[in-house]
């Protein structure tokens, strides 16, 4: 017979990225009595990871629990940036309901509606949380509207429609139900929970099924699986079969050694857990999202969402330039292919295939930032390798004809810049499907583009806006290939010679364009030192000094003024380089260079392309 679990509440905060879900998270936490009085807790408590600090996004998801009148209430912190959305699709199997953040200013952005359109999708119930009601330019009521008219679009049930919106501001640590409500505190938030989140049900005499869909991995116990007991109780030492719905030939036979519920931030070791309850299970070296484990005499599998295909692949290869080797602590391409095989344990979203080297790996993920915030992490853990550029993932329909990924991108810009803006997405294969004027005065506009139009275009899109525009991007399926584009109109300043570049050499080299490097760098021939202003690639020698001569005045060299040198940075850097160029990345320096390091074979290759 199935039960209602009063004593649970399973929840999943979903938003736009920055629209502040883990802020809210920490008030949640706080609010709760999770810290102590007098503890000291770190903003964004969450964000776990180093570069979600530094970045201010959520890459992973992470789950939490807090206690609110003896109801538990799991808490699953999303990720809102749209090349993690495979994290967000597969939590939401393990919760009743959704926490729907918006920011009051910015409105129902890309990214609500996707994961929006997830949750209904799912059937889940839905709070909308209207949040930063303290910015001087918050328009809420507004905001409502837009929101009710993003239900109505996604079809959402007259029930769904029907959903209670509360006003907060996450950093202030409060939530009303009324704006005229004088604001004190979370608990209009916690009581909007318990009454409209239904409680999980299911019939604990049943045999046991729990879905995994989360794995979290630890370097001293492996892989841990994180999931929902959607039937029976679970309990340790309980003998349990793994089964796939994608995988009907899956049946492992397992023991279940570890177990934990979630509790403020920790994991506590439980020894069984009932229908509703989300758990954490280690000591399976063989599981996987999507995989249920079951009572071994009714192996049942629990359907489960496939994970959306990668749309952007880059090939990883071992570094073999003449500066391969100095300054990376893991160089080989075993150590390479092992840490590109580990992040498979959690990142689901990620494709790691074989080449026909062993020197080199095609990985494939949801977008650039997805891409490279793997770089990042494996540059900061000691790894030195190469990659090239990013490259779309074309299908083929029934006909044969070539398919490519499509972008929906919102860009809200100030009205002097859209002219600019149009002219370069246009040039980029975009397509402009509308214009609207913002409250503020900017325009948005939107755009339907080919993924590859947008590879190396935030970095443009910054300097034509002067830093006051705002892109965001949505996957929109596969549509007919657009046809041939030019990434870069620019050439590319190469070093010919190997040495370390001096001041005179590089006062000469200047005046072709921006150079990327200053004085007393290591440079070898082959290395990309700069930007030329012009379409061809110019070769240059930056390491010449300059011949002596008897008559040599003391203050000639000082004479000799360099324009600071333009840092790139990983993202920009990854925007820059060309089909025929590498970025070096090692745990201290980010190196462009050509593929052909030899300017003779270069040229014989150009030529056979041409």
């Amino acid at each position: 017979m199935k039960i209602k679990r009063e004593d649970v509440r399973n929840v999943a905060i979903i938003a736009h990225v920055d629209h502040g879900k883990t802020t809210l998270v920490d008030e949640l936490l706080k609010q709760s009595g999770v810290f102590r009085e007098n503890q000291e807790v770190k903003e964004r408590v969450m964000d776990s990871n180093d570069l979600e600090r530094e970045r201010g996004i959520t890459i992973l998801s992470k789950n939490t629990a807090v206690y609110y009148k003896n109801t538990k209430i799991n808490i699953i912190d999303t990720p809102g940036h749209a090349d993690f959305g495979g994290e967000v699709e597969r939590v939401l199997k393990m919760v009743d309901g959704v926490i729907l953040l918006v920011d009051a200013f910015e409105g129902a952005m890309p990214q609500t509606k996707f994961v929006l359109k997830k949750a209904l999708e799912l059937d889940l119930h839905v709070i909308v949380c209207i949040n930063k009601i303290d910015r001087p330019e918050a328009r809420p009521n507004e905001v409502i509207d837009e929101v009710l008219e993003l239900l109505m679009d996604l079809e959402a049930s007259d029930e769904q429609l029907d959903c209670p919106f509360l006003y907060a501001s996450a950093k202030a640590g409060h939530a009303v139900l009324d704006l005229n409500d004088a604001p004190k505190n979370m608990v209009p938030l916690f009581e909007t929970i318990l009454n409209y989140i239904p409680a999980p049900e299911g019939d604990p005499d049943e045999p046991t099924q729990v879905l995994i869909s989360t794995i979290d991995y630890n370097e001293y116990v492996g892989r841990i699986g994180v999931g929902k007991v959607e039937q029976g109780t679970i309990h340790v030492n309980q003998d349990v079969i793994i089964v796939n719905e994608h995988n009907p030939d899956k049946k492992a036979r397992v023991k279940i050694s570890n177990l934990y519920e979630f509790d403020g931030l920790n994991k506590v070791e439980v020894k069984e857990a009932q229908i509703g309850s989300i758990v954490a299970i280690s000591g399976i070296a063989d599981l996987h999202i999507g995989d249920t484990i079951c009572d071994p005499e009714h192996p049942s599998p629990i359907p489960f969402q496939k994970i959306s295909e990668p749309t952007i692949s880059m090939n990883f290869m071992v570094n073999d330039s003449p500066l391969a080797g100095l300054e990376g602590k893991y160089v080989t391409s075993r150590h390479l292919r092992d840490r590109l095989m580990r992040e498979l344990n959690t990142d689901v979203s990620l494709r790691v295939e074989e080449t026909d080297t062993t020197e080199c790996f095609k990985v494939s993920g949801r977008g650039e930032l997805h891409l490279s915030v793997l770089i990042e992490n494996m540059r900061r853990e000691g790894y030195e390798f190469a990659v090239s550029k990013a490259e779309v993932l074309y299908h083929e329909d029934e006909r044969g004809k070539r398919l490519e990924p499509m972008e929906i991108a919102y860009i809200d810009v100030p009205e002097e810049f859209s002219g600019s803006v149009i002219q370069k997405l246009s040039e980029r294969k975009g397509e402009l499907h509308g214009m609207s004027l913002l409250s503020d005065g900017s325009s948005r506009l939107e755009f339907s583009i080919p993924a590859r139009g947008l590879i190396g275009f935030r970095n443009e899109f910054l300097t034509i806006t002067k830093g006051n525009g705002v892109l965001n991007t949505i996957f929109d399926g596969y549509g007919p290939y657009k046809g041939d584009l030019q990434y870069r109109k620019q050439g590319s300043l190469i070093a010919f010679e190997a040495g370390e570049a001096v001041t005179y050499g590089l006062f000469s080299a200047q005046d072709r364009g921006t150079l990327f490097i200053g004085p007393g760098e290591k440079v070898y021939c082959g290395m990309v030192i700069g930007q030329n202003g012009k379409a061809e690639d110019i070769e240059l020698n930056v390491c010449k000094t300059k011949h002596l001569t008897n008559t040599r005045s003391s203050s000639a060299d000082e004479a000799l003024k360099l324009t600071p040198p333009k840092i790139l940075s990983l993202e920009q850097a990854l925007e820059f380089i060309d089909n025929d160029e590498l970025l070096e990345v090692t745990p201290t320096s980010l190196r462009i260079r050509k593929r052909i390091l030899d300017p003779r074979e270069r040229k014989r290759a150009n030529m056979k392309n041409k």
